[in-house]
């Protein structure tokens, strides 16, 4: 990450960096003990799963938090990790509400009409914007009223 901040820099430097962390982006508990130093603007990724992903992530993110790493939920889905299994809505809304409760930004995975639990867009979807409701999946219309409660 160090060398690619730099080359990062070279060509801008007020950008917001997206630090990956080990793991598939889970290990914010152990990359908050050694930070990279000096530097500003950037932020650690954490990726979460509501289906497989529970608590013992949550607890590895209040040590993150606890050791004042800045981070931004880059990916998460309501889905089982896999991208296409079980669907947990309590999970997930626990996620969220963890997630505002402190200030940490998400972004959902994946706007797509791909055939999995993870795709926000039903697979028969043929439009680029202006859903309807119909269009959207199950995980597309829990982000929908999600957000609207933002």
């Amino acid at each position: 990450a160090k060398e690619l901040i730099s080359t990062i820099r070279s060509k801008d430097n007020d950008s917001i960096i997206i630090v990956g962390t080990p793991t598939w982006s889970q290990d914010v508990d152990i990359v908050s003990k050694t930070p990279i130093e000096n530097e500003t603007n950037i932020v650690y990724a954490l990726h979460f799963y509501a289906a497989t992903h529970k608590q013992y992530l949550r607890d590895k993110l209040k040590i993150a938090l606890d050791n004042n790493l800045p981070i931004l939920v880059s990916e998460f889905g309501i889905c089982d990790a896999s991208g296409n299994g079980n669907i947990d809505k309590n999970e997930a809304n626990t996620w969220i509400n963890y997630l505002k409760e402190n200030n940490i930004g998400y972004v959902c995975w994946n706007l797509s009409n791909k055939n999995e639990s993870s795709s926000i867009l039903k697979s028969s979807t043929q439009k680029i914007s202006n859903w309807t409701d119909e269009e959207l999946s199950e995980e597309g219309i829990w982000l929908k009223e999600t957000y609207k409660k933002k």
